[in-house]
């Protein structure tokens, strides 16, 4: 089993030693426990205190630490904070000041953790710790209340003898209880397991097919569906194998990650993984057509230009004639008007066993567009699926390819 993946948010408060104990408790409890520093938290302990204890940097700017000139770039050239972002599984801040409260209940992102934090898509925990009056403050608990109607945990402070010398709430949480809190959202968070045993092969991007050696043909594709999917099947336990043409996106983690560019290049790369796969997903956007010759130079712009373009293989349907009994085929048919019977009959065509029929006409839901929806098309079923973000339409395809699953056993 993997261990959970936890990052702690320590900020500026006295109480941030108490927050390599609640590290040494998370790493007791099976966690893998990495640390993100405020600059006002290094004032009362150091970052070495957190990488000595972790095995790992701690990360304390948005910059780079020691890099010239900043960059803002992680080891592997990445974005750090978003790729940071994307790592948890939860997110703990502990100690959480009324100062950092404030910029979470507002939505500030002027550091590494405030920018990091609005990038991950991780539950969070927040651990405050402050003054009697600062904790009872309106303002402070009016930041509590909008933290909480968006779903963050609040591990309450104790009361007792305060750093400041007065008595009252706004002592931090006492470890144990901090990290069964932590604990206890991981686990509200983690979907079920209910793809363990199934290799899931997804294909996503938009391919390109080269003009000349500088020029191509390509489309509107961002991926975000497919790397979507292929998230939300890595969650529920599927192993995964993202076969994607060029994005702008991040490849998930734990996945099995293939690059490719165009059409041909995707054909080979899924034939030689479908042994492996029990489900293909073709979310990728696959050229329909490539030049019939290119040129070995690039072409000179000096007369119009006419291209001679030849049909690309389909790669689905010589997944169809490939794969192995047993193995479920979900199709994506990008449209500008909702044809249900006319993406049957693709379907059928393929050979698959579904097919979402997006239509791309809409503002919200077309191409690079955060939000998709669309019809989940199979031989006798048509269930529409409205608007809603593309990580959650994955899971509700993934919902739809388990009933598909149940078919196919009982046939």
């Amino acid at each position: 089993m993997t261990q959970p993946r936890i990052l702690v948010g320590v900020t500026g408060g006295v109480a941030a030693y108490k927050a390599a104990e609640l590290v040494r408790a998370l790493q007791q409890g099976g966690a893998d426990v990495r640390v993100v520093m405020t600059r006002a938290a290094q004032e009362f302990v150091q970052p070495l205190t957190f990488s000595s204890i972790t095995g790992h940097k701690v990360v304390t700017t948005m910059w780079g630490e020691g890099v010239e000139p900043a960059s803002g770039l992680d080891d592997e050239g990445s974005i750090e904070h978003i790729s940071v972002a994307q790592w948890p599984e939860v997110v703990v801040i502990a100690p959480a000041t009324a100062h950092f409260l404030a910029r979470l209940a507002h939505g500030l992102a002027d550091d590494f953790l405030s920018t990091m934090l609005l990038a991950t898509t991780a539950p969070v925990v927040v651990a405050p710790a402050m003054n009697v009056n600062m904790w009872n403050h309106p303002a402070t608990q009016a930041n509590l209340r909008t933290l909480r109607e968006r779903g963050v945990s609040i591990v309450e402070p104790d009361s007792g003898y305060l750093a400041c010398g007065m008595t009252g709430s706004g002592r931090l949480a006492d470890i144990e209880s901090i990290a069964t809190a932590t604990f206890k959202a991981l686990t509200a968070s983690s979907p079920d397991q209910d793809l363990l045993g199934e290799t899931v092969l997804i294909t996503a991007g938009g391919t390109r097919e080269a003009i000349d050696p500088v020029r191509f043909i390509g489309n509107r594709s961002s991926g975000k569906m497919g790397y979507a999917i292929a998230e939300a099947a890595r969650q529920r336990g599927a192993t995964v194998i993202l076969i994607s043409a060029p994005t702008a996106l991040t490849p998930p983690t734990a996945c099995e990650y293939v690059s490719v560019i165009s059409a041909a290049e995707m054909r080979a790369a899924v034939l030689q993984h479908l042994p492996q796969a029990t489900v293909v997903i073709g979310a990728a956007a696959v050229a329909d057509f490539r030049a019939s010759s290119v040129p070995a130079e690039k072409i000179r712009r000096e007369s119009r230009l006419v291209l001679s373009l030849e049909p690309t293989e389909d790669i689905l349907r010589a997944v169809a004639a490939a794969r192995r009994p047993g193995t479920l085929i979900v199709a994506f048919a990008a449209e500008t008007t909702a044809d249900v019977p006319r993406a049957r009959e693709k379907m059928i065509a393929k050979q698959a066993d579904a097919i979402l029929l997006n239509d791309i006409s809409g503002i919200a839901t077309g191409f690079d567009s955060d939000q998709n929806a669309g019809t989940f098309i199979t031989a006798d079923t048509a269930l529409d699926l409205p608007a809603m973000p593309k990580r959650e339409m994955a899971d509700r395809i993934l919902d739809q390819l388990l009933t598909l699953r149940a078919r196919h056993l009982v046939r």
